[in-house]
């Protein structure tokens, strides 16, 4: 039970955080959206932590108003220690809120204006073989997907591997050039854009079948996975992809049901290259 000192004191404090907040969301939304979802965390943390410990017996003798309040205190320490992490429940709150209000995704990470480097051990020449080659060559465009979408670049990296078989089976343009197309975007009626026709293996009503399809072409890199991030960010076929983006499992899954592509097994098989990627990045770190 919290004791009336403590209460008085975070009656208190919420007042004065709302009045801040208040007076920053005329200022700047985006800053205030984030300081309201790092708040909500911090009070369920404190909450959370209240209910583990109604869970455990009391002391008894030594149980009194004191102690009450030196838990209260000790629980919101230990609740602001929680609070803020990347990729915690703020960040996934501000996301939502952001949506909601029309304010401007937050990008991930350190920014558009200080993107993350590339690895040291990705940058060794030759570094685990064609599969470094893809992720070197790949790093900065997928930083850009991912700033826009909010989805990790690693995921966004995994799916290009997945799609082109870490660059192996590349779409060609006729003149046996390439169009960039790492993800296997079709030319649909809407596309303005250079087109690539090539066969390709596509199931119906779940057997594989080869037949002739157009996709896009790109010019370079960015471009491909600069459309490849507007096509999932701005089609709301796609926005439980967005919602669920920041696991593996949400990520591929979320392709899958928004019917991506049509192999029945889609998921599975992009969350294995996904754990590929990841422990590529982990053993050459």
């Amino acid at each position: 039970m919290n004791s009336p000192l403590a209460l008085q004191h975070g009656l208190s404090g919420d007042v004065k955080s709302l009045d801040s907040l208040r007076a920053r969301a005329g200022q700047d939304p985006r800053a205030a959206v984030k300081e309201a979802a790092r708040q909500f965390e911090a009070v369920f943390m404190q909450e959370l932590l209240k209910s583990m410990r109604a869970t455990t017996m009391a002391a008894g003798l030594i149980d009194n108003a004191g102690s009450d309040l030196g838990t209260d205190l000790l629980d919101q320490q230990y609740a602001a220690r929680l609070t803020g992490l990347p990729g915690g429940l703020a960040d996934l709150i501000a996301r939502q809120l952001e949506r909601h209000i029309g304010a401007p995704a937050t990008p991930p990470g350190p920014g558009p204006s200080a993107p993350r480097p590339l690895p040291a051990a990705l940058s060794a020449p030759r570094a685990a073989g064609p599969q470094g080659e893809f992720l070197r060559e790949h790093w900065s465009a997928a930083q850009l997907a991912s700033r826009e979408t909010g989805i990790p670049e690693h995921f966004i990296l995994a799916q290009a591997a997945h799609e082109s078989g870490w660059g192996r089976r590349e779409i060609r343009n006729a003149d046996g050039t390439s169009s960039h197309n790492v993800f296997g975007i079709k030319a649909t009626a809407g596309w303005q854009g250079k087109v690539a026709e090539v066969v390709t293996t596509e199931y119906v009503n779940g057997e594989p079948r080869k037949m002739v399809q157009k996709f896009r072409a790109y010019d370079s890199l960015n471009d491909a996975y600069r459309d490849y991030a507007r096509l999932i960010k701005n089609n709301q076929r796609y926005a439980r992809v967005i919602e669920q983006g920041h696991t593996a499992q949400g990520f591929a899954q979320g392709l899958q049901d928004a019917g991506y592509a049509t192999d029945p097994a889609y998921a599975e098989k992009l969350t294995r290259v996904i754990n590929t990627t990841l422990r590529l990045q982990r053993a050459m770190s």
